[in-house]
């Protein structure tokens, strides 16, 4: 027998988490493998609200409502396709009790009411704390992690380590970071965001992003979005972005490599995928993030109490910021930004302009990791070749050329990383210096020549090991070659055979 209550019909709109909690009904917790298994009745006195939940699958939670309306919540987030069933994918923990000053309810019962994470059932972690009083949105209610909220505190900070913030939130790095910065910033209550539909579409893009990729991933999203919180902060864009400015950079920061599918464009083309043909082999990944960002805040309604002229501009200026990102533009960005700053001539009253150095910021933002700590430059870098070289390894499973830099025979990390700061980062965060002179703008350009230096280092420590085999098997073989003028003879040929010697070097060196 299913084990479930209906509620009162209410208008979809008004589900919010006040309507839905103050009512009393039946929470029935069942240990069965079963969702519609029999109650305990030693767990019935505990009802509130028209919940079930099975305590032996951790990864759903299914509240009935209005007969068909079905809610699903999902603790960790798993991928799931939406269109497979009729459940809505909102966070379980947004459907807290938001009680009005006025209200007589006691203390006990706004616990009561309030319903926890279910990490702290499931987990029972000692690092669960309070959502401080100061903060009028709640993010993760009780169970909101004390060391991440912590961290939250320096969000700001260029040094902020993603990788352990996202294991602080569960894996939950991007919604988490992306709500508070809406949240801290006031665009919320501004814009007047629904809550749960804002939730909604956080943990959806979350979702949307491949967990298997070892670099395009969600916790890029969220290192993506902190970097362009650090870039607003500057004093140049500080005074002068818009609200509006503000919301499109941490969104566009947010869905900026949405459901990428961990390859890039060229293997796209030459394997004729459906993408490359829709948006006819041009800035394919990047019109697809796009299109996928603005289907979710439609899907969600993120937007849709706006009048219909704001919302359709808002999802031109999104796209136009995450295009900005498609790195086969990026001499062209980089010209017009260099021409801006020869002529002096960039005035960010100008909405044109501030759209402008919104994208310049996104552009520095994406390719920001040679610039960050050498502790989590380099997590970066290993991650970012190891995507690269499972694209060499899928193009030569199926006899495909192999893409320039993509072979894991051929290429190092550190190879790849000098050259990419050599000739992409370097420019880019050259020009950036120019445009905003600040402390930060140093740091980077000191953390990127210290990265540098440092991958030249374990570059040249590789080369040398090399070299130290090859002779080492190249004596080997003279050993094994006998005495006298034959093993001469052997000895001259694996030489030649080994390639260049150590004693070549220098004289070549000194000939040229």
């Amino acid at each position: 027998m299913e084990v479930c209550y209906q509620l009162p019909v209410l208008p979809l709109d008004r589900l919010v988490p006040k309507h839905v909690l103050s009512r009393r009904g039946a929470i029935s917790f069942s240990s069965s493998s079963s969702l519609f298994g029999a109650p305990d009745p030693r767990q019935l006195s505990q009802r509130r609200g028209a919940i079930s939940y099975d305590s032996s699958d951790q990864t759903a939670l299914y509240i009935r409502m209005l007969g068909d309306v079905r809610v699903r919540s999902q603790v960790g987030f798993e991928p799931e396709r939406r269109t497979s069933h009729p459940y809505l994918c909102i966070d379980f923990r947004t459907l807290h009790t938001r009680l009005d000053d006025g209200s007589a309810s006691t203390a006990p019962e706004r616990r009561v009411h309030r319903l926890l994470s279910f990490q702290r059932y499931l987990h029972s972690s000692r690092l669960l704390r309070g959502v401080p009083q100061q903060i009028p949105l709640h993010i993760l209610d009780e169970d909101y992690t004390g060391q991440a909220r912590c961290m939250l505190e320096k969000v700001g900070n260029w040094n902020f380590d993603i990788f352990l913030f996202d294991k602080l939130t569960n894996g939950n790095s991007l919604i988490t970071l992306t709500f508070h910065l809406l949240n801290q910033y006031g665009l919320v209550e501004l814009f007047q965001l629904d809550i749960v539909k804002l939730w909604r579409f956080l943990v959806m893009v979350q979702e949307d992003y491949h967990s298997d990729n070892p670099y395009h991933n969600a916790i890029h999203a969220a290192d993506v979005t902190q970097a362009m919180y650090c870039y607003m902060r500057e004093p140049m864009l500080a005074k002068s972005l818009t609200s509006c400015d503000l919301l499109l950079g941490i969104l566009a920061a947010a869905t900026h490599d949405l459901d990428h599918p961990g390859v890039n464009q060229p293997f796209l083309i030459k394997t004729d995928h459906y993408l490359a043909t829709l948006y006819r082999n041009t800035s394919v990944l990047e019109n697809h993030h796009w299109k996928s960002a603005v289907g979710l805040l439609r899907e969600t309604g993120l937007l849709s109490h706006l009048p219909a002229e704001d919302s359709l501009n808002m999802e031109r200026e999104l796209g136009s910021l995450i295009l900005a990102t498609d790195i086969s533009r990026q001499n062209d960005y980089l010209s017009r930004f260099r021409r801006h700053l020869d002529q002096e001539n960039l005035c960010l009253s100008n909405a044109s302009h501030r759209h402008f150095i919104l994208q310049m910021a996104l552009k520095c933002a994406d390719i920001c990791n040679p610039c960050r700590p050498w502790e989590l430059s380099k997590q970066w870098s290993e991650k970012v070749t190891e995507e690269f070289f499972q694209q060499g390894d899928i193009e030569k499973k199926h006899k495909l050329e192999v893409s320039p830099l993509y072979d894991r025979e051929i290429n190092t990390v550190g190879k790849i990383q000098i050259g990419f700061m050599t000739y992409v980062a370097e420019p880019l965060f050259a020009e950036w210096t120019r445009f905003s002179d600040t402390r930060l703008s140093q740091t980077m350009l000191g953390y990127m020549g210290l990265n540098k230096a440092s991958w030249c280092g374990l570059q040249q420590e590789q080369t040398s090991l090399s070299k130290e085999a090859e002779l080492g098997s190249a004596g080997a073989d003279k050993e094994g070659a006998g005495a006298g003028a034959g093993a001469r003879r052997d000895s001259i040929t694996a030489t030649a055979a080994g390639g260049t010697s150590s004693k070549e070097i220098p004289q070549g060196s000194k000939e040229s």
